[in-house]
């Protein structure tokens, strides 16, 4: 499994666009999980984002939500996600992004935290209501153990704050395509491709763009904008939910490649 930054690498000297699915950790269950990292590592995923279940999460719509919270009422803990990782990581292709909050990585402590993540494989970590002014006490222990922390730009940032969070970024930057939670929609904001083209005028990192892209046709419209990665969440636990896991697991492999084709040039 390489890093993340890695990875981007790769690809832009391909001229290629990442593919970053999200999945959330225990629905339906952790050993569908397991089966969905390889499936999705096996249908086009460049990049691929577990979310870690939250009994509050502020940054997510109602499909990831309930997902979450189907989890939690199976008993899923942090140290079941982990270690499923640690069982999982070692056959994948695509490194794992962890997509947790703040308060239990306060919980546990930003180091611990930090080195249990590391020792299991995961590569890097969204942390959605992570400050940009606390963001320092995470990323500089983070880096040192090879974890790499990727911060959010919202649609409504201004310029000075968007270029401060570039250059603490580690990986690749977040652009989150709406305001508002995850979920899927039927438009994208065309202030995307603007926030794009500010973005490349401070930074020449990767940039992913994620919230609300539910098919493949807005997955080539992102990426035709100039993203570096195209990241889809909601459309693809929503089908990972429907019906038997066998039959979710099929879905999302289809899904994926579906997505990985459209922007594949």
């Amino acid at each position: 499994m390489t890093k993340i930054s890695d990875c981007f690498g790769s690809l832009r000297s391909n001229s290629q666009c990442a593919l970053i699915p999200f999945i959330t950790a225990g629905d339906p269950d952790l050993e569908t999980t397991a089966k969905a990292l390889r499936v999705l590592d096996q249908s086009g995923a460049d990049i691929i984002e577990l979310g870690v279940p939250y009994s509050d999460p502020l940054a997510d719509g109602p499909t990831i939500h309930a997902a979450a919270t189907r989890a939690l009422q199976k008993g899923v803990q942090l140290d079941d996600v982990l270690a499923m990782v640690k069982e999982v990581s070692p056959e994948l292709q695509a490194p794992i992004v962890l997509f947790t909050y703040y308060n239990p990585i306060l919980n546990r402590g930003i180091n611990s935290f930090l080195e249990q993540i590391a020792q299991v494989g995961a590569k890097g970590l969204v942390v959605p209501d992570l400050p940009l002014e606390e963001a320092e006490i995470l990323l500089k222990p983070a880096a040192e153990l090879g974890i790499e922390v990727i911060l959010l730009v919202a649609p409504t940032s201004p310029t000075e704050r968007i270029e401060a969070i570039a250059k603490q970024s580690q990986g690749f930057i977040y652009l989150v395509s709406v305001t508002g939670v995850t979920g899927m929609r039927t438009q994208l904001q065309s202030r995307v491709k603007d926030l794009l083209n500010q973005m490349r005028d401070v930074t020449d990192k990767p940039i992913g763009v994620g919230f609300g892209i539910s098919e493949p046709e807005q997955a080539k419209q992102v990426k035709d904008w100039g993203a570096d990665a195209v990241i889809v969440g909601s459309a693809i636990v929503k089908r990972l939910a429907d019906g038997t896991p066998s039959e979710g697991l099929s879905a999302i492999g289809d899904f994926c490649q579906s997505l990985k084709l459209a922007i594949t040039e």
